[in-house]
């Protein structure tokens, strides 16, 4: 199995605001869908199984500029660093990000997040997900977002800077079986298979749905 690996820079002193962190994450993986570059071969493979898995891990200080220094790319985002590379072997990452931790990302918003913009991806407030596991699952939103996007649609949102907005919703049920695209989860780590994690509402895929 191949995962794309991600990586969120999160600081003792000054941890992300968790809604940057996720909305990082989201434009982290549309930065590289849109424009593969050398990686287009390893992101075929990858896409190709349809089995999209993600694995957010954290770092700080000396371990971050260790994972600045791998190939891959850096998005800012507000208070938000974060760093996607390649996909990889499930059991083969490179030494310095496999060292890296899972846990310990437990990042709250200290604000109230600003109104969204659209794209918006609505996380289901029903689960409790760490940050870690909802970044994956805000990456995914945006994956499944973006497969669905006709070429002039991600031309459109190229234009707009591949950004989305994340915010919780009441109306999480409802929007779920509208037709937008929706993250199930496969079930390998903290919530139950099947579970609905995420909707992507996207202007131009609501006019669809």
């Amino acid at each position: 199995m191949m995962v794309l690996p991600l990586v969120v820079r999160i600081e003792r002193a000054t941890p992300p605001e968790r809604t940057d962190a996720l909305e990082a994450t989201a434009m982290a993986v549309l930065d590289l869908l849109a424009d593969p570059g050398e990686w287009e071969e390893d992101l075929e493979t990858w896409q190709s199984t349809g089995r999209i898995r993600k694995v957010v891990r954290r770092a700080r200080g000396a371990e971050w500029r260790r994972a600045l220094a791998l190939p891959g790319r850096t998005i800012e985002h507000r208070t938000a660093e974060v760093r996607v590379y390649p996909p990889v072997p499930l059991d083969d990452w490179p030494k310095d990000l496999a060292r890296l931790q899972v846990g310990g990302t437990e990042l709250v918003d200290t604000g109230e997040p600003g109104p969204a913009e659209p794209p918006v991806l609505w996380e289901n407030p029903a689960l409790r997900m760490s940050a870690g596991k909802a970044m994956a699952q805000a990456g995914h939103a945006a994956q499944l977002a973006w497969w669905a996007s006709a070429p002039e649609e991600r031309q459109t949102w190229r234009e707009q800077g591949l950004k989305a907005s994340v915010r919780p919703t009441s109306d999480f049920d409802a929007l779920a079986v509208s037709g937008l695209p929706v993250v199930r989860d496969a079930g390998f780590t903290e919530i139950a298979p099947g579970s609905c994690t995420f909707v992507a509402d996207v202007p131009w895929l609501r006019v669809r749905s």
